[in-house]
């Protein structure tokens, strides 16, 4: 059983990956994968060793025949020769005699059990009988066993590496396109290692939907537990895109599960070079593993919140924060009034601005404020009109909650402070919206605690999670004398941009995954600006598919399979839809995830072969084999056709 309050590192089986240990007391591994075409020697050595240098220490390469596995021998003999030792991992689809020769060659094979023994998807219908359905496992058992005794031979560790976006038609047909489906197409699997005392075994569920992939691997673990199972698991967000958004999606989706002490080694999948992926795995290890051997948070679990099968926390909507409401963005103005201007255009603004003791004496169409209470009382009593302003108390003036009059009000809460105090007070005022902070060194376990407490207790109060993050200089302390950063100095604004994202995503995920949130309050005492705050904001919500408010690239980090430029397909149809607000768009770089990736996107655009391309709407090829050059337009053609009906 998971520990929902306190930080413990999950208790697994040790496996050897070569020299490398994963699982039991071995730090959480970081690795990735080439984009090389595995036949190239040159290239897949140059590359892997960008990934070592980088902090890699797993190199995954594509193995989709005979020709690419025999070659992994050479690719190995050159990093020998050069010094490195870093296990390589075998990454097989679609044929499983390829899976037994790299088994003789590298120290991991990754299959994937949607295409291992299964035919490629057709996303057909078909009804299984038991017996129809059990002589198909007998096949799967069949052509495993032999595989598992060649590992066992050569000392060969295997992932099994469960996708969402392969799933068989057989799997999807019995269980559907479900988390219960896909930690099945899992355990059809682990039964058979189980059973041949076959240990050396790494797990992955990955998605490009966080949702998916976090419940999903949720209910793996509790299943594997009841089958006295424990082996390591890989983690990792498919298909996660690029830049800023790939970056937060990932760490939301990775950090909900690391912050669960769950995760033996992670993969960032980014549509970028691969080393670029290293120092982010790396950030998000480090950063969550800061919470190891912290104070005990004693609280109790409330059954209503239901952690392998979440669903949103019931409470009162007061305005528009709670109830069915999309959770809401508050964002701190750093310079008080001068900041309470509307958003960039185009860009989604912020519900709530906190201005503390600045009260808006011209406020912002739109723009609803939060000011500290005193600073309400004295505008009350002054006359001036608070129809867009609320008071923010803390919890040293609780008696003054219920003494002032407003129709929202928020109040500041730690797990920790009396609860007869603040239960009884919110009973008695629906209209109060806690603020949930903590300075704990788990900060995830006592947020999480109060509102199991609160929930315990019947309130029904909406909650908003309230971050506060020390990173980087004093706000504008990074400003030549002209106020224009130096490059050094964006260099470094960057990184500090990039560490605020990471961490706040992170802290944010397993709550936002719990469904205990109506709101957000991401802030930061250093040099991050508002706008950045602000914009994380949005996209971390957007990452967990709780509030969508720009259009959503599900985008393949690419590998040898990808047959067209990736990257530079990427930036034109981003360049060409970023206006389509609410839409998901998925760039595949082959077949193996791209038509199942396609359930969770309106539109597909997904590798053929050799600079062909074909097209989706949702699971449906709509075009097929078109020349590469003539493709994007072809996909901007098919949205504004479809935009016009």
């Amino acid at each position: 059983m998971i520990d929902l309050f306190n930080y413990h590192r999950r208790e697994t089986t040790p496996v050897h990956v070569g020299r490398l240990t994963m699982g039991s007391d071995a730090p959480v591994r970081i690795q990735s994968m080439t984009t090389t075409n595995t036949n190239d020697t040159e290239a897949c050595v140059a590359q892997a060793e960008r990934i070592i240098r980088a902090g890699g220490e797993l190199v995954r390469l594509t193995t989709q025949g005979r020709r690419e596995a025999e070659n992994l021998g050479p690719i190995r003999d050159a990093l020998r020769k050069h010094g490195f030792s870093t296990p390589l991992v075998a990454d097989v689809h679609f044929n499983p005699n390829v899976a037994d020769i790299a088994a003789t060659i590298v120290d991991k094979v990754r299959i994937n059990p949607g295409n291992y023994v299964d035919p490629a998807r057709k996303f057909i219908k078909q009804e299984y009988t038991d017996e129809e359905y059990a002589a198909e496992l007998k096949k799967l058992d069949d052509r495993f066993t032999p595989f598992l005794n060649i590992c066992k031979e050569h000392h060969t560790a295997i992932r099994i590496g469960v996708n969402h976006g392969s799933l068989s038609d057989r799997i999807r047909n019995r269980y559907g396109d479900t988390p219960q489906g896909i930690v099945e197409s899992c355990m059809e699997f682990l039964r058979i290692c189980k059973r041949e005392h076959f240990d050396d075994v790494v797990i992955s569920i990955k998605s490009s939907n966080t949702v998916v992939m976090v419940e999903s691997v949720r209910l793996l673990v509790d299943t594997m537990d009841r089958e006295d199972m424990h082996y390591p698991l890989h983690l990792g967000v498919t298909e996660a895109g690029e830049g800023e958004d790939g970056r937060i999606k990932s760490a939301v989706g990775i950090g909900a599960l690391l912050a669960d002490g769950l995760g033996d080694t992670i993969r960032v999948s980014l549509s970028e070079e691969p080393e670029a992926e290293i120092p982010v795995a790396r950030h998000l290890v480090d950063y969550i593993g800061r919470k190891a051997g912290h104070q005990l948070v004693p609280a109790e679990i409330c059954d209503k919140l239901n952690w392998l099968h979440p669903k949103r926390r019931t409470t009162t909507a007061v305005r528009n924060i709670g109830g069915s409401n999309v959770p809401v963005v508050i964002l701190t103005a750093t310079d008080g009034q001068a900041s309470a201007v509307t958003a960039e255009e185009d860009k989604p603004q912020a519900d709530y601005l906190y201005v503390g003791p600045h009260f808006p004496e011209e406020p912002a169409e739109g723009r609803d404020y939060i000011v500290d209470f005193n600073v309400y009382a004295e505008a009350l009593k002054a006359g001036k009109n608070v129809e867009h302003v609320f008071p923010i108390f803390p919890v040293t003036v609780l008696p003054f909650v219920a003494s002032l009059e407003a129709p929202l009000k928020f109040l500041v809460l730690q797990f920790g402070t009396p609860a007869e105090e603040y239960i009884t007070l919110l009973k008695k005022h629906p209209e109060v919206v806690v603020i949930a902070m903590s300075n704990h060194q788990n900060r995830l376990g006592c947020q999480r605690a109060l509102v199991h407490e609160m929930t315990n207790a019947g309130l029904t109060n909406p909650v908003i999670f309230a971050q506060m993050y020390h990173i980087g200089g004093e706000a504008g302390q990074n400003k030549s004398k002209d106020n224009e950063p130096t490059d050094l100095q964006a260099e470094k604004i960057k990184a500090d941009k990039e560490e605020f994202q990471l961490e706040f995503a992170a802290d944010m995920g397993a709550l936002l995954m719990d469904g205990l949130t109506d709101g957000i309050w991401g802030m930061n005492e250093g040099d991050v600006s508002s706008a950045d705050q602000e914009s994380t904001s949005f996209a971390i919500l957007q990452a967990a598919r709780l509030r969508t408010t720009k259009t959503e690239y599900i985008s393949c980090p690419g590998c040898g399979r990808t047959l067209y430029d990736l990257r530079q397909t990427i930036a034109r149809i981003k360049a060409a839809t970023t206006d389509l607000k609410g839409l998901k768009i998925g760039i595949m770089g082959c077949i193996v995830n791209g038509p199942g990736e396609m359930a969770d996107a309106d539109y597909g655009y997904v590798g053929a072969g050799p600079h062909r391309v074909s097209l989706y709407r949702k699971q449906e090829c709509v075009e097929h084999n078109i020349p590469e050059d003539e493709a994007v337009d072809h996909l901007l053609a098919l949205i504004h056709k479809d935009k016009e009906k």
